[in-house]
């Protein structure tokens, strides 16, 4: 399952950036996280709540950051286990770009699931997992351009 977007972040460039790569920012907008903790430089532990149909279960994962360009991409690359809902496994790449005093932020993700989730039927899950990256960078840049003094965003 590909999905795709584009967000209008009313926040300079590098402040976009800070927030990308800030494990408070990113709990915040991960929808259902319940934990968020750094393991490492560039990798993560999360615990995630995800209501798939009629599958809810709690994912524990990690999340790793890569292929850095200072305030202009990196890919993430995130796996879960959700005990006998199965497992997701999501790779993203996220890019930047100057849009006048705004940041034009670019997102492309992939994501498979195994397991219980799989038996669910590609169509609810791929509407369940495209509705969760929309709120994620919804959220990420209500708070990105609320920390940046320009109330709700413009996208």
């Amino acid at each position: 399952m590909e999905f795709k977007g584009t967000q209008k972040i009313m926040a300079p460039r590098q402040t976009v950036w800070q927030s990308l790569n800030d494990p408070a920012m990113l709990q915040a907008c991960v929808p259902g996280c319940t934990a968020f903790t750094a393991s490492g430089a560039d990798e993560f532990q999360a615990v995630v709540v995800a209501s798939v149909g009629p599958v809810k279960a709690t994912f524990k994962g990690n999340l790793t950051l890569s292929e850095r360009i200072e305030a202009t991409s990196y890919r993430i690359v995130g796996k879960g286990e959700g005990g006998i809902a199965g497992f997701g496994k999501m790779t993203a790449f996220v890019s930047l770009e100057d849009d006048g005093d705004a940041t034009l932020l670019t997102y492309v993700s992939n994501a498979e699931v195994g397991g219980k989730l799989a038996q669910i039927g590609s169509r609810l899950v791929s509407s369940v997992a495209n509705k969760l990256a929309d709120e994620f960078f919804k959220r990420f840049n209500d708070n990105v351009s609320a920390l940046a003094g320009n109330g709700a965003n413009a996208a």
